[in-house]
């Protein structure tokens, strides 16, 4: 949100007082801000990154010294990639799921859950598809993908972002608001 240009705001606001409401698409957040919301460390973050497990979709890495600026949907990815990890999936398994899920839609994001034996990662995007695999008799667990979506937005609303075109800091941007904005458009 906007300043009202008496130094007050109705919520979060720019730093610097920008005129346009900045949206998830305009929006990066820096390594850090990253790692934060994913719960994940630095080094993690850096060696995903050079990797190519989960490469900033903003801003890469040009050099010593540059910094790299992650989306809210890169950051979603780190986040489902360390929960695959703490969970024992193997690294190769989470590879293809990462690939897999950049190809999606952020409307089909939002009602995916991944599910995994530990072996094999599968994708529900119905309850139905979800039975039929806890029916198999071995152990399974699920990721709600729209859940840790909202759970990486509220992390990030806490923190600051960067916008892409002006590179100005932004102090408790929420995406979310983006999101909703468009939630409700869709439903009317």
């Amino acid at each position: 949100m906007s300043s009202s240009g008496d130094g007050t705001a109705n919520g979060p606001y720019p730093l610097h007082g920008s005129t346009s409401e900045p949206t998830t698409d305009t929006v990066g957040y820096r390594g850090p801000t990253a790692c934060a919301a994913a719960g994940i460390t630095y080094r993690q973050l850096d060696y995903w990154a050079r990797t190519g497990l989960v490469e900033p979709s903003v801003r890469p890495a040009r050099g010593s010294g540059s910094q790299r600026l992650y989306s809210l949907r890169d950051v979603v990815f780190l986040k489902i990639v360390k929960r695959f990890l703490d969970t024992g999936v193997a690294l190769q398994n989470i590879r293809t799921a990462v690939r897999h899920l950049r190809g999606r839609e952020a409307r089909d994001l939002e009602r995916m859950t991944l599910m995994s034996d530990g072996a094999t990662v599968y994708e529900c995007s119905s309850p139905d598809e979800v039975v039929d695999l806890l029916q198999g008799g071995q152990g399974i667990f699920g990721i709600a993908v729209g859940v840790v979506w909202r759970d990486v937005e509220t992390a990030l609303s806490q923190l600051h972002g960067e916008r892409v075109d002006t590179g100005e800091t932004l102090i408790g941007h929420n995406p979310a608001d983006e999101l909703a904005r468009r939630r409700r458009d869709r439903a009317v």
